[in-house]
């Protein structure tokens, strides 16, 4: 049926990557009512220079085949069968294999040339000098036909940038930075119109057949240009095999079984309008004029393919790939180093957050507004016994309310947090680098935040005179921000969404204002939980003690009670009046918001790594094979060689 040279072109190929599976089921849980399968011992094969499509209608299995075959199966599955890379188990290692996932997640403030150039600053090795790493950037922008859209921004929500296409090719430049020689796509043109996908499809094919890559693409209904551009064609239902082999050869074995393709029809609608049984209306096969349901028909295909010749030649080739010895997988070298992600990371973060107004900019145009109102409605309040209970409220005010403002930059965080868990799923960094990184990059923005509208409110309002009392008041609000941020970060890390995200964040901050020791003095609360642990726990309390402590201190008002001595001091309002804890300075307090910031943070770098350690226990699959055997595509979900 199919031409042999199909199945031989395998001789023609250097040392490239040959990606074979055999009988590989995929069975999804179901709690008590056991499992489902997904996919049904399926059997191919990738080959070098060639474009493998992975067709059938929408919940037949494709992305599931191709997250089997790169190791990115959701914890809920298990997979069994055997995946071989060159007839051998092996680890995957970082720079030899890349994904490209179905939707664009890029970082929409930056240029099409900063996107690659910044990636490409974390994935080559040190070896490459800055300028080589600059012209291998440029040169995959050139490959990928970007060169007139370099100093385009990406663009997004409300802001106009390059088109769905170019976002495709912006998303395969930066997988194929480190030339591997395995690309996995899925649905690389979903989304876009016949124009662009065929030239995203037309782009890969050039770059399979001049780099000896192999490629494999889900894709779900591709034009008859498109589909032309193929290989070799996988078509699944249902998670079964309805065909494996050349596409120039899927014509005539549909044509043979009773399915021939109308002419001036293109070849794909045809099988996914034979095979979709989402819409079971009957069919006339062509032999005998027999009405069919289009299971019936699947189940004629499937028993066809299981019998035919083409079925026993892919078998024959997957044994003879699997069987040789084969090269060993090449394994690159790293990426960057750990100092130099960082850098790269705190600059790329620095720029987004700089062109971002929703992360810092809004928010400081905000401050000036309420510290302006703040400082108006308080106006040198002076220093008679009134200004007590004023001064009280104006730094209960600066510690709760503006702080609490800080989750407003929630939204932007966790879109760089979704690029995070991309580029960290493909191995680019590891989580302490982006820690690391998000702190450096935000602490110019969150003293600006702080220095500007506290000066403000400081000096409008007449606080305590004296730059070192100005300049603990603008690092204590600060580091207040700082670890609302902290806290956020942790809330992204167990709830992405953002809205749910927000909620979150405000309750928390609701709660630890409630604890914080202004609406209810210290002794006054509840002893079993709000008191201890609570009130130890809401930064508020220490927030709380450090303004009131560099306010106070030093100060001394008229005293209006009756009975009382002519003045009281700050230290004896503080003491009496606020029941604060006077046996440490005004610096211990700031240093335990430091703490509770850094704890935040090693919180968040925590739970993603046990989320990451869950998921990679979760989803070591029941193999045929011995333990030690198990490859690491089908295990860890991250390249060997990634940071952590």
């Amino acid at each position: 049926m199919a031409s042999e040279a199909g199945f031989a072109s395998s001789e023609k190929q250097g040392d490239g990557v040959f990606l074979t599976w055999e009988d590989l089921w995929v069975t999804v849980s179901k709690g008590r009512n056991g499992s489902k399968p997904i996919l049904q011992g399926l059997t191919g094969y990738a080959q070098p220079g060639e474009v493998l499509a992975i067709m059938g209608p929408s919940g037949c299995g494709k992305s599931t085949l191709l997250d089997a075959l790169a190791g990115r199966l959701v914890p809920s599955t298990r997979q069994h069968g055997n995946v071989l890379v060159n007839g051998r188990k092996h680890t995957l290692a970082f720079g030899t294999s890349a994904y490209v996932a179905q939707d664009d997640i890029l970082m929409t403030t930056l240029t099409v040339g900063e996107t690659v150039y910044y990636s490409a600053q974390l994935q080559l090795p040190n070896s490459m000098t800055r300028s080589e790493k600059k012209e291998r950037a440029e040169m995959t922008i050139r490959e990928m036909g970007l060169q007139d859209a370099m100093n385009t921004r990406i663009g997004g929500w409300g802001t106009k940038g390059i088109s769905g296409g170019q976002k495709r090719r912006v998303s395969i430049c930066i997988e194929i930075l480190t030339r591997p020689k395995l690309l996995f796509l899925d649905e690389p043109t979903s989304g876009l119109d016949s124009g662009a996908a065929y030239h995203v499809m037309k782009k890969i094919v050039n770059l399979s057949q001049l780099n000896g890559k192999t490629v494999i693409a889900s894709i779900h209904q591709p034009s008859s240009e498109v589909f032309e551009l193929f290989h070799n064609l996988c078509l699944l239902s249902s998670g079964r095999t309805i065909y494996f082999g050349p596409t120039s050869a899927a014509n005539e074995f549909f044509a043979l079984n009773g399915f021939p393709c109308p002419t001036q029809r293109n070849p794909s609608d045809h099988y996914l309008k034979t095979i979709n049984k989402d819409f079971d209306e009957g069919m006339e096969q062509h032999l005998g004029g027999k009405i069919l349901t289009t299971e019936e028909t699947i189940n004629i295909l499937i028993q066809s393919y299981d019998s035919s010749e083409i079925c026993q030649q892919v078998r024959n080739q997957v044994a003879v790939l699997s069987n040789k010895e084969g090269a060993a997988w090449e394994k690159k070298g790293n990426q960057a180093n750990f100092l130099t992600q960082c850098l790269v990371l705190t600059k790329r973060s620095f720029v987004n957050m700089n062109r971002d107004l929703g992360y810092y900019w809004l928010r400081f145009g905000i401050y000036i507004a309420v510290c302006l109102c703040l400082g108006t409605i308080f106006c040198n309040i002076g220093y008679t016994y009134g200004s007590i209970q004023a001064r009280c409220s104006i730094l209960m005010f600066v510690a709760s309310f503006i702080t609490f403002m800080a989750i407003s930059g929630f939204p932007s965080f966790v879109e760089e947090m979704k690029i995070f868990k991309r580029e960290r799923l493909n191995g680019h960094y590891g989580v302490g680098a982006f820690v690391i990184s998000n702190t450096l990059s935000s602490i110019p923005y969150l003293l600006l935040n702080s220095l500007f509208p506290g000066a403000i409110a400081y000096y409008f309002a007449g606080l305590q005179r004296g730059f070192g009392h100005f300049m603990y008041f603008s690092l204590l609000l600060f580091m207040c921000n700082m670890l609302v941020e902290s806290q956020m970060m942790v809330v992204a890390s167990v709830v992405p969404n953002f809205l749910l995200g927000i909620t979150v964040g405000a309750g928390i901050q609701g709660l630890m204002i409630l604890n914080g020791g202004f609406f209810r003095l210290p002794n006054d609360l509840p002893k079993p939980f709000w008191r201890f642990p609570m009130s130890y726990i809401a930064f508020h309390k220490y927030a709380y003690q450090g303004f009131y402590k560099n306010e106070f201190q030093g100060l001394t008002f008229p005293n209006n009670q009756v009975g009382g001595p002519p003045t009281i001091t700050g230290e004896e309002i503080l003491r009496n009046l606020w029941q604060l804890d006077m046996d440490y300075s005004k610096w211990v307090d700031f240093g335990i918001l430091v703490g509770m910031a850094f704890l935040y943070r090693l919180m968040f770098f925590i739970i993603v790594k046990v989320i990451e350690k869950v998921k990679s226990m979760v989803m070591s699959p029941t193999t045929a094979v011995p333990p030690k055997q198990k490859t690491q595509m089908m295990e860890n979900p991250l390249p060997h060689g990634a940071n952590v």
